[in-house]
């Protein structure tokens, strides 16, 4: 009995130590930066031939949170457009999937992976559109 309320105070404690910073004044931009400074940065974006059928949208999240487990990934972030009324915003597509990599060469091995590979195998009858943006 001591070993698990050793485990649960120490359990506690430690959820408490990483949950700090969420409870702690709000930082800036600056303050929080993460360096992509020579990165690759590979965004995607995914116009889905259904995007209000929401069995579509689930299994193609599916198929982002298998995406994301390349290790070459450095970074990512996944989302669903936000409607705005501002001229300037794309709000057309459906999905948007950004991810970093440390290299060119990581990005290219990325590229390959067979989890990359089998995604856009088993997922691609969802979209209709693909854009792909990289930058360094």
């Amino acid at each position: 009995m001591k070993n698990r309320r050793t485990f649960l105070k120490r359990s506690f404690a430690g959820i408490g130590f990483l949950s700090f910073p969420l409870f702690a004044k709000k930082t800036s931009a600056s303050e929080m930066k993460i360096s992509l400074q020579d990165s690759f940065i590979h965004h995607v974006y995914f116009w889905l031939k259904e995007p209000e059928n929401e069995a579509a949208c689930k299994r193609f999240e599916e198929g982002l949170k298998l995406l994301v487990t390349i290790p070459e990934i450095k970074l990512y972030h996944t989302g669903k457009a936000v409607q705005s009324d501002r001229d300037v915003v794309d709000d057309s597509f459906t999905y948007s999937y950004l991810a970093a990599f440390d290299t060119k060469a990581d990005q290219d091995t990325y590229q390959v992976h067979p989890t990359h590979l089998k995604f856009v195998e088993e997922y691609g009858d969802l979209w209709e559109k693909v854009i792909v943006y990289d930058a360094l």
